[in-house]
């Protein structure tokens, strides 16, 4: 909102025992890549369906194994990490901050990993950067890969995937890391501690902790079977109604999910987008004149703007800066209830004021079919990015390098990484 130039990546974990313990289970994959491929695309469609922008990277944890691999034989030759049994444990001890993010001492911690693991451990707080292939029960179904490495055949541990792949995509420090409040402790401490040991640098600068939704006084989750899926509530509700029923409560706050609170959410958009279209229907009518002036209505677009910017800067308070475009609404509405002929100026900033805060900003689709339209331009780009691709396998260079020429005069911006093609939209 500020007019940064943001790189936003998101990772996918397609390496997980979890993963494996799916494979064949309702048609999802025979492997455990399989399974991952179904669940990744599942998730970049209910993505699409919100309206949510693309990352411009996608990486995947089976992509990035080298990477993985390089970023533990550090930690070992720096005196972090030490080997046992064919896994590889960071050493909590040696890193002195350790527990800074949580505010925990190591000795009040509970031991991390499997139970298994802990006659392998120097201290029960340290966790594995490499699994050894044979600590992995479920590797005996269908599916679950390992790799070679210098300890032998093992996989990737949990946290030090997410180390590897961000600094990979976004260097050594990051600007801004964000995740679930549950992520905080173990996972999120352990990033920390072993991207700064490896770097001897700042990891992240900023965390954004986002509260987990809650239903019937309850964390919703998948273990106790209480959750919604996305594709349910859209079909519902509708995508804008969602994005209305979150920024209706500030990131880190609690909320809770039930009808109730979404048909609340539907009525907020609903008057959001008849405030916007009414104002723009009276600034092309007949009675909107240049000469009318309203200073109720510009004083109301101001103070719009000056509290939406403050609610923003203060830890994306978007709950306050909903309530302030809901007031400008207010002031619209009033305004053309109360007069016969309008302010077509101040009509014109306040459409402008919609248009840059709550679409460009919050994401609400307001401008007719902005929402279909993202989710098309979208597609129809991956398409032409396909079709790139069989052209460069098959020799056809020339024809490669036209096609991406033509995405970027459209001012799509195309980069071809390791991971295959990634662009941002214009």
């Amino acid at each position: 909102h500020l007019g940064y130039d943001v790189r936003h990546v998101e990772n996918f974990t397609d390496v997980n025992e979890k993963i494996v313990a799916r494979v064949s289970e309702n048609d999802l994959g025979e492997s455990e890549s399989e399974v991952a491929r179904t669940f990744i695309s599942e998730v970049i469609d209910d993505m699409r369906s919100l309206n949510l922008k693309r990352a411009e990277g996608y990486p995947r944890v089976s992509e990035h194994v080298p990477e993985i691999i390089d970023l533990v034989e550090t930690l070992i030759e720096k005196g972090y990490a030490y080997e046992s049994n064919g896994s590889v444990y960071f050493d909590v001890t040696k890193f002195e901050e350790y527990g800074k993010l949580s505010n925990q001492q190591i000795e009040e911690m509970e031991a991390q990993g499997e139970e298994g693991e802990l006659a392998d451990k120097r201290n029960p707080a340290d966790f594995a950067l490499w699994k050894a292939g044979e600590a992995h029960p479920d590797d005996a179904e269908p599916g679950g890969q390992t790799w070679d490495s210098p300890w032998g055949e093992g996989r990737p541990g949990w946290h030090i995937e997410c180390s590897a792949m961000s600094m990979s995509h976004l260097g050594e420090t990051l600007d801004v890391h964000v995740g679930g409040q549950d992520l905080v402790f173990p996972h999120h401490e352990n990033e920390i501690a072993q991207s700064e040991a490896a770097t001897g640098q700042q990891f992240a600068k900023y965390w954004l902790h986002v509260r987990l939704l809650e239903t019937g006084g309850e964390k919703m989750s998948s273990s106790l079977q209480n959750y919604f899926t996305v594709r349910n509530a859209v079909s519902e509700f509708g995508s804008d109604a969602i994005r209305m029923f979150l920024v209706s409560t500030a990131y880190n706050n609690r909320q809770t999910y039930s009808e109730e609170t979404l048909d609340e959410s539907v009525e907020r958009w609903e008057r959001l987008e008849r405030g916007y279209e009414r104002a723009v229907e009276a600034a092309d009518g007949p009675d909107a004149r240049t000469k009318v002036a309203d200073e109720d209505l510009q004083a109301a677009v101001a103070e719009t703007r000056e509290a939406f910017a403050e609610a923003m800067n203060d830890d994306f308070n978007t709950r306050e800066a909903i309530t302030a475009l809901l007031e400008l609404v207010g002031a619209v509405n009033e305004h053309l209830d109360e007069r016969d002929e309008y302010d077509y100026r101040s009509l014109r900033d306040a459409i402008d004021t919609f248009e840059e805060l709550g679409e460009e900003v919050l994401g609400f689709a307001l401008a007719g079919d902005g929402e279909g339209d993202v989710r098309l331009l979208d597609e129809l780009v991956d398409l032409v990015l396909d079709i790139r691709e069989q052209e460069r396998d098959s020799g056809n260079y020339e024809r490669a390098d036209d096609l991406r020429d033509e995405l970027e005069a459209l001012g799509v911006e195309v980069q071809d990484t390791d991971d295959g093609p990634e662009f941002r939209l214009p």
